[in-house]
């Protein structure tokens, strides 16, 4: 008989089937993406480059001729011509109170008034003892008259005459310092009925009804601002000078428009008013004062505004959105609309700017259509389709620039 042997396969360890699990989930994985590769479209497969035949949807403008404010932006505070400190000239009771705080009062209306009683008991001494001064003068001028017909007749002595001629001089020095007196009385008075050297707004009272004040007292009754007018100081960098003392020619003026903090609402417009001596060393700015006649009190002391001065103003010029601006290795270019629905990189050379606004000095001819939206995927020859709703016009008037930008006069 023959010897049969039974064989049988070898036992898996568990390791051995994770092996093979792992090896189908890889293939059931690969099969997987090869069929989500075969069902995209052509678009999708070239991951949205333009070239496959698919136009690249854009919004395009128009190169049109407009006018470009050169316009110098800075932060400023605003600055009262003139505070004054109404204070006593005199010592007395505060015996009324005539203004209210934060009253807009005029030059010469009255604030407050001191007790003036004191001094009008002053200015009545003054004035009797101008009296009993006034008699002696006229009894020894009536003296002296007499002597001096005495002196003709030889029938009194010269000393006498000139003694009683140096009393009448001595009576009529008596008489200028009684006046002196009367008048210094008189002042006193005046100065019991305080009023406002200047025009503004009142601020809040330093002291109440009824207490006593002392002349130069340092707190003061109260503190006026002058409002209207009204200026403001701000700063520019030293190489923004030449071109605004270029401006200034004798006779002309320059605008300065103030803004809110968020550079958002106009609060007045005004004109430059003058130019500080010297640049500052130590952040290489200078200073410069705008007024503005704030009719409608606007403005307030001490409050911070955005400065836009107006320098000088390009008209006719070539103007594009800056949105159509693009930089990469050509440099400055935009890309522009060409025959068949394509677009070419087409460099430019830029001029100042306004707001969303830009001047192209060289490189682009008027009537010329740039991509202002979808750049981002564009190339050159690629194939473009023009939105629907495209203004496809000149750009918009500018809009105030962002405070974070420093002037509106430079190249974006």
């Amino acid at each position: 008989m023959r010897d049969v042997r039974i064989t049988s396969w070898p036992a898996r360890t568990p390791s051995a089937w994770r092996r093979y699990a792992w090896i189908a989930l890889l293939v059931l994985l690969l099969a997987a993406g090869l069929w989500w590769l075969s069902q995209r479209t052509p678009t999708q497969t070239n991951f949205g480059r333009p070239g496959a035949g698919v136009p690249m949807p854009v919004a395009i403008a128009t190169a049109a001729k407009g006018d470009i404010n050169i316009v110098f932006n800075a932060l400023g505070t605003i600055t009262p011509l003139a505070t004054v400190t109404v204070k006593s000239q005199i010592s007395g009771q505060l015996t009324q109170i005539a203004f209210q705080e934060g009253q807009m009062v005029q030059k010469g209306d009255l604030l407050a008034v001191i007790d003036p009683r004191p001094y009008e008991l002053t200015l009545a001494q003054a004035e009797g003892q101008l009296m009993k001064d006034q008699a002696l003068l006229k009894q020894a001028q009536t003296d002296l008259g007499r002597y001096l017909i005495l002196a003709k007749e030889d029938s009194i002595a010269r000393q006498t005459v000139d003694a009683q001629q140096q009393l009448v001089r001595q009576y009529e020095g008596a008489l200028k310092i009684d006046q002196g007196q009367i008048d210094t009385a008189k002042l006193n008075i005046a100065y019991c009925h305080v009023v406002a050297p200047v025009s503004g707004r009142v601020g809040l009272r330093q002291i109440d009804q009824g207490n006593y004040v002392t002349a130069n007292d340092t707190t003061g009754l109260v503190v006026i601002t002058q409002v209207q007018p009204i200026t403001a100081l701000f700063s520019l960098p030293e190489d923004d000078l030449p071109a605004i003392t270029k401006q200034l020619k004798p006779g002309a003026s320059l605008e300065v428009d103030a803004y809110d903090r968020n550079n958002t609402t106009k609060l007045a417009a005004g004109k430059l008013a003058s130019i500080d001596n010297q640049v500052d060393t130590t952040t290489g700015t200078i200073k410069l004062r705008a007024q503005f006649d704030n009719a409608d009190g606007m403005l307030f002391p001490n409050q911070f505004v955005n400065i836009r001065l107006l320098v000088d103003t390009v008209r006719d010029a070539t103007v594009i959105p800056t949105a159509a601006v693009q930089r990469g290795a050509p440099g400055t270019f935009v890309y522009v609309v060409k025959p068949e629905n394509t677009v070419g990189v087409q460099p430019v050379k830029l001029g100042p700017s306004e707001g969303e606004r830009v001047i192209v000095q060289s490189g682009l001819e008027l009537g010329q259509q740039v991509v202002v939206d979808g750049a981002d995927k564009l190339r050159d020859n690629a194939k473009i389709a023009v939105r629907d709703g495209n203004a496809n016009t000149a750009p918009a008037a500018a809009t105030p620039a962002p405070a974070r930008q420093r002037r509106s006069g430079a190249a974006p």
